[in-house]
């Protein structure tokens, strides 16, 4: 199957204001876009390419004052079935795990795993290992917080939802990976697309999603403690130790966004 996936966001800028954009599809999935992703200015401006610590794609641009409108559309092949169930995948002890994975067991700017560890071994200490462990852990936080739009908060961390009990999709996502962080089970925080494909149409403004990874069995699988199911054309942009590191924009300076628009979507056969 094909999915078109695309975005237009507008801000409005008071000087020339240096940013940094993490918008491109992650090049783990570029042998499937259709044609390339390219991001457009309007104005025009240059625009330099470079790769984060974690392997994503970022742009950085100086908004020149004004009204400045970011966009891109681009048609990604996918298999078009719902991401597989693992259940084999096995946790790895600490001291066998790939170096590069060390670093998604740490705690981080919105996952606290100091202050939710006793939390977690009290919640999950005696779940089997493995999968059924990382899946009783989206249970758990799927169950535990109400999704609300209204609850958006840049500020809210993994023990801030913890207790709030309401928040958006970071925020579940957030929540999961400091939980399995603490189980010591390498957890990463992913955003990108996610559409309403295979299920019931969402009457919510389309938005980009975020979800986490978690190490097992020597890969990563994917997991959606927010939607908790296995989906269909999940398109990931970047990963990061939380959502920090994945920001759509950092701006260093005043700005007023204006204008957020996101699409995914099948294309018809």
């Amino acid at each position: 199957m094909q999915i078109h996936v695309g975005y237009e966001i507008g801000y409005t800028i008071a000087q020339y204001t240096p940013m940094v954009l993490t918008l491109n599809v992650h090049h783990s999935r570029v042998s499937d876009l259709v044609q390339p992703d390219w991001m457009r200015f309007e104005p025009s401006v240059s625009s330099q390419g470079y790769r984060d610590g974690f392997g994503n794609w970022c742009t950085r641009i100086v908004a020149p004052p004004g009204t400045i409108v970011i966009s891109s559309s681009a048609t990604v092949n996918d298999r078009g079935a719902p991401e597989p169930v693992v259940e084999g995948a096995t946790e790895i002890p600490v001291h066998q795990l790939p170096a590069e994975t060390l670093v998604f067991l740490l705690g981080s700017r919105y996952c606290e795993t100091d202050r939710l560890s006793e939390v977690a071994w009290r919640l999950f200490g005696t779940t089997p290992p493995g999968w059924a462990r990382v899946q009783a852990i989206c249970d758990f936080v799927h169950e535990h917080i109400r999704f609300s739009y209204e609850h958006a908060d840049p500020t809210m961390s993994a023990w801030g939802v913890y207790n709030s009990r309401r928040g958006v999709c970071r925020d579940f996502a957030h929540l999961g990976v400091a939980l399995c962080r603490c189980m010591n089970i390498p957890a990463r925080y992913c955003t990108g697309y996610l559409g309403d494909i295979g299920v019931p149409s969402d009457p919510a403004p389309m938005d980009f999603s975020g979800w986490f990874e978690a190490y097992l069995g020597g890969a990563w699988h994917t997991f959606d403690p927010r939607h908790n199911a296995r989906r269909v054309g999940r398109v990931l942009i970047a990963f990061g130790r939380d959502a920090a590191d994945v920001a759509i924009s950092t701006t260093f300076g005043r700005h007023v966004l204006e204008r957020f628009h996101v699409w995914t979507y099948e294309v018809a056969a």
